[in-house]
């Protein structure tokens, strides 16, 4: 079945499970330039008067330097017989291997933006905001030691949502 446009205020779905526990992939780049990485931190809403969704990039990250590099950015939702190629996507660098290929997955460019067909929720969306997530600006004080032992901080990314497709 394939994706069509629909209005993300008429989304029927509890964002807590849809982001932590379905997963998204998080895509950017340009015909025959693309990556993804699997993602569970996120949050859906409103700012600055757009359809909204926070994501969250470590600076380690392959799919980090094509968010940073384009305008735009996607976040895609499967039904749960997509998990293996979620899990693929979240333990592979693009950097060493086609990931996209070895997951089955088919990219599709939404103006300009690549979305998955086999997605069953994509959002195109338009970067609005970015900023690293220095440790000194954490408020808990196990936040630190707790998500960051390695040192490899976020970058926090708001997309406003342009379009939303659904099957």
């Amino acid at each position: 079945m394939a994706l069509h446009e629909v209005d993300t205020r008429d989304l029927m779905f509890n964002p807590f499970s849809k982001v932590a526990r379905e997963w998204m992939l998080i895509t950017a780049g340009t015909e025959g330039h693309v990556n993804t990485m699997t993602a569970s931190w996120g949050a859906m809403g409103e700012w600055w008067g757009h359809d909204a969704i926070t994501c969250y990039i470590r600076q380690s990250r392959y799919t980090k330097e094509f968010v940073d590099a384009n305008p735009t950015f996607s976040v895609s939702f499967f039904d749960e017989s997509w998990r293996d190629a979620l899990n693929l996507c979240g333990t592979v660098s693009g950097r060493d291997v086609d990931k996209i290929k070895q997951a089955g997955l088919t990219v599709e460019f939404v103006d300009g933006t690549p979305v998955f067909k086999e997605a069953s929720l994509a959002m195109v969306c338009h970067k609005l905001y970015a900023g690293y997530m220095p440790p000194e600006q954490f408020v808990d004080p196990q936040a630190d030691a707790r998500w960051y032992a390695d040192k490899d901080y976020h970058t926090m990314y708001i997309g406003g949502i342009d379009k939303t497709l659904a099957v």
